[in-house]
């Protein structure tokens, strides 16, 4: 069983990345795919007018600042977009994919956050109006349910919330609590760089193993969206998923290379 987490930043090859997820699928593997819409909502949310904005929290984390509007664009990139943009190029190399956000089938069901505190300008603020949460369950059973008959599931956020509400979930951390629920093997998480750099942007300072009890130090190296990444890396590991790996997508075959140990792998 393989979870693969597909990064939404500029660079992505989904060609490629379908080619080889379909390969697998062939070879008889349990696939599940999970991606995000970072530039893909950026893009949209120019052109609709209401550019995209970020916010940092205390523990240096940056993440969309998501009010009701930016809500709906971010579903209209996500949902409407990407997800059938990859549905639709697996469906076309055989693989019987099935698209579905966080919120269809309670696939992804958490808290919203009720206030985030971010800091601008060095100092620290509280923010009441924005749709962000976490994973806190995933429907496990409906995903086995679809794998058994052959159905390869294409999973995007936004998350439901506990007053059913659309929530913007990290999807990195998503495809994480998604990987431990289905009890994977591995998991993937492919981005626009070869890993966890140790000199970010140099890609010669790749670092290629961790171990679970390095990835706190891990995080101090880590740069923009990577501290998310290595943050899901620990959580996949601690729900008992055997290995994490964070690889390249921009390569020709970025799973098959991922698989054999390319990139940063953790366990």
């Amino acid at each position: 069983m393989i979870v693969i987490k597909i990064g939404g930043a500029e660079g992505i090859g989904l060609e490629a990345v379908c080619n080889d997820a379909a390969e697998l699928v062939h070879a008889g593997e349990r696939v599940v795919l999970v991606h995000g819409g970072s530039h893909e909502t950026n893009t949209l949310a120019e052109q609709l007018g209401h550019p995209a904005q970020f916010v940092t929290s205390p523990s240096g984390h940056t993440s969309r600042r998501t009010d009701r509007r930016t809500m709906e664009i971010f579903q209209m990139a996500c949902c409407g977009r990407i997800n059938k943009r990859v549905v639709q190029m697996l469906q076309a190399r055989g693989v019987n994919a099935v698209g579905l956000s966080g919120m269809d089938g309670g696939l992804w069901r958490g808290k919203r956050k009720k206030a985030i505190r971010i800091v601008e300008d060095g100092r620290t603020s509280v923010l009441r109006d924005d749709y962000t949460g976490t994973v806190d369950q995933v429907n496990a059973a409906l995903l086995n349910r679809m794998l058994n008959i052959g159905l390869t599931p294409v999973l995007t956020p936004p998350g439901l919330s506990e007053e059913h509400e659309p929530i913007n979930v990290d999807a990195d951390r998503a495809g994480a609590k998604t990987a431990g629920a289905m009890r994977a093997d591995t998991f993937v998480i492919l981005s626009n760089v070869p890993g966890l750099l140790r000199s970010f942007p140099d890609e010669g300072s790749l670092i290629p193993e961790l171990a679970r009890a390095e990835l706190d130090a891990a995080i101090e190296l880590a740069q923009g969206r990577m501290k998310k990444k290595v943050l899901a890396a620990g959580e996949a590991l601690d729900m008992g998923v055997g290995r994490v790996i964070l690889a390249d997508a921009r390569a020709e075959r970025p799973i098959q290379r991922a698989l054999s140990g390319e990139g940063t792998v953790v366990s």
